[in-house]
């Protein structure tokens, strides 16, 4: 079984790195080196906040998903933050773009941005379904918290606001559904599904000649694909 792990260089045209990896091998930020200047969009798995600062000594950024409580919050004086507590605040707005820290296991808090938006009525009612799917389904009390942050679509970003407006990163981040795309049209296009064996050996040439047949294909597509709404793009 291989995995292919991809880092887009972005607000440039395009750039795509790809490497192989076994199943042996786990999926984290910084899974490949980072390049100065780069941009890594992500989803809440990748919240990380040792690897994110990783990215951040390399020159490079990152606008990621995040959960409301998958990470340690501080606000600018370094006392704990209740991310609920701003969302509610922020509910008629709609929408929030401010400083915030992450305090990691070990070591300094990042000073990092949050940019939140809250997403239409239709794509909150099916968040909030979906969330009470998920926890009927592992057998878990849902909280009112859960269900709240459910109607928010919650980013953290490095990019300095002055180089990147509230609307630049949200465009970034939904440029993220045209590289789901990407990858199910390599499984549905050219049947990129796995390699006909184990063996490095017949599985690498495998994929790359798949990749190839992709590139060619690509300058066919008349224009890439967006996401819409915020409900896919989450």
């Amino acid at each position: 079984m291989w995995r292919i792990h991809s880092a887009f260089d972005l607000p440039q045209e395009r750039f795509g790195h790809f490497e192989l990896t076994d199943q042996q091998e786990g999926e984290t930020l910084d899974r490949i080196p980072a390049v100065a200047g780069e941009i890594r969009l992500a989803d809440r798995a990748y919240l990380q906040p040792a690897r994110m600062a990783r990215l951040i000594q390399a020159g490079a950024d990152f606008v990621i998903r995040a959960g409301w409580k998958s990470a340690r919050w501080l606000d600018c004086e370094g006392g704990a933050l209740d991310l609920i507590a701003e969302l509610r605040k922020s509910a008629k707005r709609g929408l929030i773009d401010c400083p915030i820290w992450l305090k990691p296991r070990r070591g300094a808090p990042l000073a990092l941005r949050l940019v939140a938006v809250k997403k239409p009525t239709e794509a909150a009612a099916e968040a909030r379904r979906k969330a009470r799917r998920t926890a009927q389904k592992g057998g878990h009390q849902l909280s009112k918290q859960t269900l709240e942050a459910a109607d928010w679509v919650i980013l953290v970003t490095s990019l300095a606001p002055e180089e990147f407006t509230t609307d630049d990163v949200l465009a970034l981040y939904r440029l993220r559904w045209r590289i789901e795309l990407g990858f199910k049209r390599l499984k549905s296009l050219i049947g990129l599904k796995g390699p006909p064996g184990t063996d490095e050996r017949s599985a690498r040439p495998h994929i790359l000649a798949h990749l190839l047949i992709i590139l060619l294909l690509e300058p066919l597509v008349d224009e890439l694909e967006d996401s819409p709404r915020w409900a896919d793009a989450a």
